[in-house]
């Protein structure tokens, strides 16, 4: 189906009205997580990739089927474990019956991707999925294999338990575009879960969004024009994470090792530009940039010892900058 409007500005209104439609049709399922389904929407039209950061039983991985199922996308689900070996997610070639090589695909070839408890696989295999996220395609005995569109990894990560565990570096987790934070639910929202979750109801689930209206969206947040302002406090808000530079604070210098580099400020201007859209605006503001600055900036900024010692988060820290 291809989509065809008078106008940009009426693309723009149709895609916030999709996205009133997907919080609507997503809150039958996942109880309050506002904030952190606007989040994975926002990544989702903006081509970037996403990791949920929260400890077990928050409904992460129901999140992410509900998702997949509202926007009628092929979802696989990958459990990662101390023993999964790269070709596990990317797929091998196989002997046939006609004792030809064929390749038999791996459960990356999907259009939603949940990697689960990411930090439990061995570097290895972390780095042929975030090789497969940043190229889109993977390569198997010289061939490349093209991952379907629209690809989107939501990885899930739990902050508590470090024993067997691998832990991402900052080089790779550069690539997701956002890394959202999950709490625990409010007493009352607990109260909904449970009513619902211990009745013998069950929820039926419409299409609202299809992948040919993804990669539309994802072209047209593009589109969106940005004043040069705007863009300049993108670029000025990543560049002052930098200690010792010309634009560092003196917080940054007490107690930042290594600040963001300059995907965080495309991923900023990105996430705005989505972030006004689905807000019924044609163009980002500062108010945009600082909407979504914490999932951008949290993963890309690496405290040093006193920071840690004081007690002093990256949240503070990007507080401070904004």
């Amino acid at each position: 189906m291809a989509l065809e409007f008078k106008s940009e500005v009426e693309a723009v209104d149709y895609l916030a009205q999709s996205y009133q439609k997907l919080s609507k049709e997503i809150g039958k399922v996942i109880v309050g997580q506002n904030e952190v389904v606007r989040a994975v929407i926002i990544s989702l039209f903006s081509n970037g990739h996403s990791l949920l950061v929260g400890v077990p039983g928050l409904a992460k991985t129901l999140l992410v089927s509900t998702i997949a199922e509202v926007l009628e996308l092929d979802f696989k689900r990958i459990q990662f474990t101390p023993d999964l070996m790269p070709s596990d997610i990317t797929g091998s070639e196989i002997l046939d019956d006609s004792r030809h090589f064929k390749f038999n695909k791996g459960p990356l070839f999907a259009n939603i991707v949940l990697a689960d408890e990411i930090n439990r696989t061995p570097p290895k295999t972390q780095a042929a999925l975030l090789e497969a996220m940043q190229e889109r395609h993977v390569t198997i005995s010289g061939i490349k294999h093209l991952l379907p569109k629209p690809f989107f990894v939501l990885a899930t990560q739990n902050p508590i338990e470090q024993e067997g565990t691998y832990p991402l570096p900052e080089a790779q987790l550069d690539r997701f575009m956002f890394n959202i934070p999950l709490d625990y639910p409010s007493y009352e929202e607990e109260l909904q879960v449970v009513k619902r979750t211990t009745s013998a109801t069950k929820v039926e689930l419409n299409h609202i969004v299809t992948s040919e209206e993804i990669l539309f969206f994802q072209e047209l947040i593009r589109k969106i024009p940005i004043t040069d302002n705007v863009l300049e406090y993108a670029v000025s808000l990543v560049s002052k994470t930098r200690p010792n530079t010309a634009r560092s604070t003196d917080q940054v210098n007490n107690y930042i090792s290594w600040g963001a580099g300059p995907r965080a400020s495309q991923y900023l201007v990105l996430g705005a530009k989505c972030h006004a859209a689905i807000n019924g605006k044609y163009s980002p503001d500062i108010s945009d940039i600082q909407a979504i600055a914490n999932y951008v900036l949290r993963h890309r900024i690496v405290r040093n010892y006193k920071a840690e010692a004081e007690g002093i988060t990256e949240e503070d820290i990007i507080k401070g900058l904004l």
